[in-house]
């Protein structure tokens, strides 16, 4: 089983750019598991991943591929949560979506697309959307 790791964050354009990426990628392919993926940084009401409307329209976007689509979600800070998840669940593939940020902003901010993809061994694909928002 190839399995691919979606980290989709709160951007919709991002998630269906992601979800569309890895729809071409997977057609190749009839062994693929897909897992959206969802970090909460801050989840004080309880909300859980399928109330998160980039990771529905990511789930709508895969629903009639060949392979398995499973959503899962934790909490915790976003790149040791994926970096995390990658490891324990033995991933072949990440796709990030990434979007625009100038070096001082990605040292002032962080950048967990630059955390993930220096913090393991496994491809990862990063793929942007029409906005930021």
């Amino acid at each position: 089983m190839y399995r691919v790791l979606l980290a989709i964050d709160d951007n919709v354009d991002h998630a269906r750019t992601q979800a569309e990426t890895i729809k071409q990628l997977s057609a190749q392919r009839v062994d693929t598991e897909i897992i959206l993926l969802h970090v909460f940084t801050n989840n004080t009401s309880g909300a859980s991943i399928g109330q998160i409307k980039a990771a529905r329209t990511a789930e709508d976007e895969l629903a009639d591929i060949d392979g398995r689509v499973t959503m899962d979600e934790t909490s915790g800070d976003p790149s040791e949560m994926i970096l995390r998840y990658i490891e324990n669940n033995d991933i072949n593939l990440i796709c990030l979506g990434g979007r625009k940020r100038s070096p001082t902003g990605k040292a002032l901010f962080g950048s967990v697309t630059q955390d993930v993809i220096l913090g393991t061994d496994r491809p990862v694909l990063v793929c942007g959307g029409n906005s930021d928002t």
